[in-house]
């Protein structure tokens, strides 16, 4: 199986982005996205205990350092469940490595120096537990698991144009804040999901400034405590997408691929940010953004992505409005 299908299998919405992203950027954005997803894999996996998931984030960080044998570890998912996809990308390591390293030399060296530290922060995470005391424990989780991918990707783009390189320094602490408004939109999307499966993300901090449990959360008779602590969420998750806006108006508008690559996951996340702000909905199932509205967010920025003006006025009906009112 190509990278291109795994890639497709694990995420369409990101699939997206990263096939707008032009020539080798692509391939390279694509076996990151896949190697990330290995991780991914152990991290998240209900089945393992933590103390086996940790040796094999471990075994895989070795792995990438090509200092221990890729069966190994393929050996630990060869009877992996199928239905979830981050599962069939880790039965296909073998191959995305393979395409790794047919990779620039460069290249490769970004792509490895941060999955392995993102797999690092994954395990020292899964060691310490389901355990988020405040915003900046919540902060250095996140950063682990997509700040980190803000910094890969900026590196990427520097290597491929000398003007990204230019200002790659000044929009670095911008690309860290590019994922952590992602991955907070994520644990918005997740928080039943996670509350399921034993982890809460909303910093205690949080939950005690309101005078709620985790549990209570959940509790439709402490509904309206609940929003509150939302609110708490999309504030901060606006917050920092604001700034993963700033990024993207950074970059070079005749870098229209690079752009897009970029504009797509921010709309869709402020769009999610919109439809999951005051929604009691959230505590019990995944927000979602409908198909229409993935369409019409592709269409327009790929007609007016160009212009920072635009981007401005789409950012702010997406966030506000319902999309289909939106004109270019």
């Amino acid at each position: 199986m190509s990278s291109r299908e795994l890639l497709r299998i694990a995420s369409r919405t990101f699939a997206i982005g990263i096939e707008r992203l032009p020539g080798v950027l692509c391939e390279a954005a694509t076996v990151a996205y896949l190697l990330l997803r290995v991780s991914d894999y152990f991290e998240d996996n209900e089945e393992m205990p933590a103390d086996e998931k940790i040796v094999l984030l471990n075994l895989w960080v070795n792995v990438l350092r090509e200092e221990a044998d890729i069966n190994n570890l393929t050996n630990s998912v060869i009877h992996a469940d199928t239905s979830n996809p981050d599962a069939v990308v880790a039965q296909h390591v073998k191959e995305i490595l393979l395409h790794l390293r047919s990779l620039p030399y460069g290249v490769q060296e970004i792509i490895v120096e941060h999955v392995i530290k993102s797999t690092q922060g994954m395990a020292r995470w899964t060691k310490t537990g389901p355990t988020v005391n405040d915003e900046a424990d919540l902060d250095d989780y996140m950063f682990e698991v997509a700040g980190r991918v803000g910094y890969l990707i900026t590196q990427l783009f520097a290597w491929y144009s000398a003007t990204i390189r230019r200002m790659e320094k000044d929009i670095m602490p911008l690309a860290r804040e590019f994922g952590l408004g992602l991955q907070t939109v994520n644990i918005i999307r997740g928080l039943r999901e996670d509350f399921d499966r034993g982890w809460v993300y909303v910093p205690k901090k949080f939950l005690a400034k309101i005078g709620i449990s985790p549990e209570q959360m959940f509790d439709p008779a402490h509904r309206e405590e609940a929003l509150k602590v939302l609110d708490l969420l999309t504030d901060k998750a606006e917050r920092h997408l604001h700034n993963a806006l700033t990024y993207v108006k950074a970059l070079p508008w005749w870098q229209h691929g690079i752009r897009l690559g970029c504009i797509f996951p921010l709309m869709f996340a402020i769009r999610t940010l919109a439809v999951s702000r005051r929604n009691a909905q959230v505590f019990e199932s995944e927000a979602k953004i409908t198909r229409a509205d993935v369409k019409q967010i592709v269409m327009h920025s790929n007609m007016m992505g160009w212009s920072n003006l635009w981007l401005d006025r789409y950012y702010d009906k997406l966030n506000t409005i319902d999309v289909h009112e939106v004109k270019v």
